[in-house]
């Protein structure tokens, strides 16, 4: 993969924060934890210095970076990716007649990738500071390559996430909508089927949507799934999963109560979907 001029990685990562590392307790014993996904136990780990992105990367960026190189994504090479149905226009959900079992809400959808997000007719023009979706892990490492950053550790990734804050539930505390006031892009309604949309977003929310936690990172909860770098170790993990963090504006707590800060899943790394990105870290 080529590199970016140094003029452009600079630029690229400009506005990085960064943290002193440290040690912090990492992990939970809540009683919504999800036992399968090693959740828990809680234990103290340390992580080094770094600096990591404030926000995932966007469609602006993401944009950049394959005009800068014609990167093709693993979505664009098999031709569909995974779109949440409520997306995907009538007369095209009649023409597909495969589902996953587990997971009926997600159809997939011929032509769908990160530039066409719900499709053919679907476009990012007005949503350059949304995360970029439909994004492999793949595609994460080569725009990592590009821009001289990498893949947060999910040490990393959970450090950072929650902001100073010990054992907190969420990256802002404890409670979900403290004085009532949304702080996150998560469903709300009656999963699949409605989504009221009450805390202003159905889809994906620009990447700086709500306030930042209190390192100053953007939406470690909600929103778009973020990968790490490490493979997902679990009894009935794939064998190449590796580890996505944060949860999605999909996620409610009646199917998938991830958007807690110590909640954890994984894919194989070739796989993308609607409501997964990436945020970049470097040393």
């Amino acid at each position: 993969m080529p590199a970016a001029n140094e003029e452009v990685r600079n630029r690229l990562q400009r506005g990085m924060i960064r943290l002193p590392g440290g040690e912090f307790l990492m992990g939970t014993d809540d009683p919504d934890a999800n036992p399968a996904d090693g959740e828990g136990p809680v234990r103290p780990v340390r992580v080094a210095a770094m600096r990591i992105a404030a926000t995932t990367v966007t469609n602006r960026r993401f944009a950049a970076f394959v005009k800068d190189t014609g990167y093709v994504t693993d979505a664009e090479r098999y031709g569909w990716s995974f779109v949440f149905h409520l997306f995907v226009p009538p007369t095209v959900q009649k023409t597909i007649t495969q589902a996953p079992a587990a997971a009926p809400w997600w159809l997939p959808v011929d032509g769908a990738y990160w530039k066409r997000p719900e499709g053919p007719g679907s476009a990012i023009g007005d949503r350059p500071e949304h995360p970029a979706v439909h994004v492999s892990w793949n595609d994460a490492q080569a725009y990592c390559a590009w821009s001289g950053t990498r893949l947060p550790s999910e040490a990393e990734w959970e450090y950072a996430a929650r902001g100073g804050l010990v054992q907190a539930r969420y990256p802002w505390g404890d409670e979900l909508t403290p004085r009532g006031k949304h702080r996150c892009n998560i469903w709300q309604g009656r999963f699949p089927e409605h989504n009221t949309g009450d805390d202003g977003f159905v889809g994906t929310a620009p990447a700086k949507a709500f306030p930042p936690n209190g390192f100053g990172l953007y939406q470690t909860a909600g929103n778009v799934w973020e990968w790490c770098a490490d493979t997902f170790r679990a009894p009935d993990a794939e064998p190449d999963a590796h580890v996505m963090r944060g949860g999605s504006y999909l996620c409610h707590d009646s199917y998938c109560n991830r958007y807690r800060v110590a909640a954890r899943t994984s894919n194989t790394a070739d796989s993308s979907s609607g409501n997964v990105g990436f945020r970049v870290a470097a040393t």
